[in-house]
């Protein structure tokens, strides 16, 4: 269904000059040029500009690439659908943030694939920014997102709250106490996750507000992945500032302690994200009842 002139527009972007573009699709050089030339006669527009370096897009043509890729990521979209209804299976690409890979949100994707046997699952990792942006480009159905989201083409429901905490081995002589000082901290050795992630955001953002700067703290490390995050302080190499339900387990297994930090109120919300014209409520209901009904079973079993 999609229109060639947009096939062509994404593979001269791709291959950087008309000729191997055309190669790629299978047209001749005059075909693609001929393509481009009619889409910028259509969008009333230029969308390339020739360097010394070889195409470079205009900003419009910046503009027209993203809907292009939306476009085509839409038609690959509706034919899996459509092999869907044929074959009675759903596909779900759904987004999950770094930290809710590590707390109940996989779980309860998997509880929902038992007792949905027709439908299949694929998890895509990323930070919530770039999950939103893969949900308005429709290269995602749903995602696992914590913080709040304020964009008008998507919607969400709140799945539940969560908070962070100071993760520190068992045997850190802080690991008793119940709750930690932000002048006994600035003292510590802190593995943290990276600023522009959603827990190093809220924890920044939690400092901001009480006129402290992050770079009182004596940082050693800087790392994206909370399982090596959550290793490294278990062996005592520093403590760390996480959400707390990835560390339930570890918690629960006695492997790490969790103690809250004074003065510092760093809750957020697990939202359930989509787009506004995704029209599967069913989906939507039963992912939010997989969600809470994992949580409970993991809070009786502990």
């Amino acid at each position: 269904m999609i229109d060639t002139k947009v096939l062509s527009l994404i593979k001269v972007c791709e291959t950087g000059n008309f000729t191997r573009a055309a190669d790629a699709l299978n047209l001749t050089q005059p075909a693609v040029s001929q393509h481009i030339k009619t889409l910028e006669e259509e969008l009333g527009c230029k969308l390339f500009n020739r360097t010394p370096l070889g195409l470079k897009l205009t900003q419009e043509g910046e503009t027209t690439l993203k809907y292009a890729k939306r476009m085509l990521q839409l038609n690959k979209n509706l034919n899996e659908d459509l092999k869907s209804d044929r074959n009675g299976i759903k596909n779900l690409t759904i987004g999950i943030t770094h930290t809710a890979e590590s707390n109940s949100s996989t779980e309860a994707l998997a509880n929902y694939v038992l007792l949905h046997e027709n439908v299949k699952i694929k998890i895509i990792t990323d930070t919530a920014d770039k999950l939103c942006m893969k949900l308005k480009s429709y290269e995602i159905d749903l995602a696992f997102i914590e913080g709040r989201v304020s964009y008008p083409s998507l919607k969400s429901v709140m799945l539940d709250t969560d908070s962070l905490v100071l993760a520190m081995s068992t045997n850190h002589p802080l690991s008793k106490r119940n709750s930690v000082s932000i002048e006994e901290l600035k003292r510590e050795r802190m593995i943290l996750r990276s600023s522009k992630s959603g827990t190093g955001s809220l924890f920044l953002s939690s400092l901001e507000s009480q006129n402290i700067h992050i770079e009182e703290f004596n940082i050693i490390m800087e790392i994206d992945n909370i399982q090596t995050i959550k290793d490294l302080i278990r062996r005592g190499f520093g403590v760390s500032v996480l959400a707390k339900s990835a560390c339930l387990d570890e918690y629960y297994k006695g492997k790490i302690a969790l103690v809250p930090i004074e003065g510092l109120s760093m809750i957020r919300e697990v939202n359930l994200v989509y787009p506004n014209d995704f029209n599967h409520n069913e989906i939507i209901a039963d992912l939010v009842s997989s969600y809470h009904k994992t949580i409970r079973n993991n809070i009786n079993y502990k």
